[in-house]
């Protein structure tokens, strides 16, 4: 299951994702849970330490796609 944030300061963030695919929506290849990032319009995967881009709307989910995660944002949700 998904987690949010609620600032809405990054352009474009405003743009709502459906909940419901939010919550099946999982890692495409640890099969994870996925954290929404408003503010930076990605799903992050802490345990593969990607975070996968949403562009207009739309997830993708694509590894080549997903950005490497810097290790301060992969360690701040694991002491959450």
């Amino acid at each position: 299951m998904t987690q949010g944030t609620d600032d809405t300061t990054r352009p474009g963030a405003d743009r709502i994702i459906d909940p419901a695919l939010l919550d099946v929506l999982v890692c495409p290849v640890t099969h994870g849970p996925l954290d929404y990032d408003r503010v930076k319009g990605e799903l992050v995967s802490r345990q593969l330490g990607k975070a996968f881009p949403i562009r207009d709307g739309v997830p993708v989910m694509l590894v080549d796609e997903a950005r490497d995660l810097e290790d301060s944002e992969n360690e701040t949700r694991w002491h959450d």
